[in-house]
């Protein structure tokens, strides 16, 4: 008995049919799962650009205003409008998939999906509002 199982003159290959490496532009929700999956990478770069905020701060006045003029450069924000597109959408898309993710029993009854959706909404809205009010004060 031979250990390994490849591929023979008298083995069948198995059929495989090709794909397109354009595969994702194939339907809408192909190309919002890879939008969603390259989202990440703008979520990185979000909390990696905050970690630098809080290094330059914590290094003192001059750090910190050297920070503010390379973070008003075009590129940067250009990548951060970038950023915060992508972060929008993929709080969004998470909050669209938080129902089929998580089931709530409430009293034995299963919780609407709509109502999962809603409190997720309702909740970013209340934080960006007390965000919002921190920072322009009364």
């Amino acid at each position: 008995m031979r250990a390994s199982t490849g591929y023979t003159e008298y083995h069948p290959r198995w059929l495989r049919h090709r794909k397109s490496t354009y595969w994702w532009l194939e339907r809408l929700s192909y190309l919002a799962f890879i939008l969603r999956e390259l989202s990440s990478v703008f979520v990185v770069w979000t909390v990696g650009f905050l970690l630098l905020l809080v290094h330059a701060v914590s290094q003192g006045d001059n750090s910190y205003r050297q920070f503010l003029s390379w973070s008003t450069s075009t590129p940067v924000l250009l990548l951060n409008l970038t950023s915060l597109s992508f972060v929008v959408f993929h709080a969004v898309t998470w909050f669209r998939l938080a129902p089929r993710a998580m089931v709530v029993h409430v009293r034995g009854r299963r919780l609407p999906g709509a109502w999962i959706a809603a409190s997720n909404y309702l909740l970013w809205a209340l934080a960006t509002l007390s965000v919002a009010w921190l920072l322009l004060g009364d």
